[in-house]
């Protein structure tokens, strides 16, 4: 049995919660990252994305401001009859793919009751 004992550097201790809390912190919520994943699809308007994540329009509108709001989605308005406004993910929210693609194959191969 080893005997090695971890202890935490003040380096360690002053940049406070790792990388991974920090990134789950942002887009951890459940209805931010059903936006983020929907939108890998392509650009949206918002009664697309209403219908596909099932999030009342309130919970969808703030979740896209909020998400507008860190720079994972830009917002467009188309102003012709009818006006329409449309989502996508910008370049920081694409870079989210692969990391949806490997939590995808990890899903996949370890929660077998998990059904798309």
């Amino acid at each position: 049995m080893s005997s090695e004992v971890f202890t935490v550097t003040d380096e360690e201790e002053e940049s406070g919660p790792c990388a991974v809390i920090e990134s789950l912190e942002q887009i951890g919520s459940r209805w931010r990252l059903i936006v983020l994943h929907e939108l890998q699809k392509g650009e949206q308007r918002f009664n697309e994305l209403k219908r596909a994540t099932d999030a009342s329009s309130r919970t969808l509108s703030r979740v896209l401001d909020d998400l507008q709001e860190m720079d994972f989605v830009d917002r467009r308005l188309e102003e012709d009859a009818p006006v329409a406004t449309y989502y996508r993910l910008t370049p920081k929210g694409e870079s989210l793919c692969p990391v949806f693609d490997e939590i995808e194959d990890w899903a996949e191969e370890w929660l077998a009751g998990c059904k798309n």
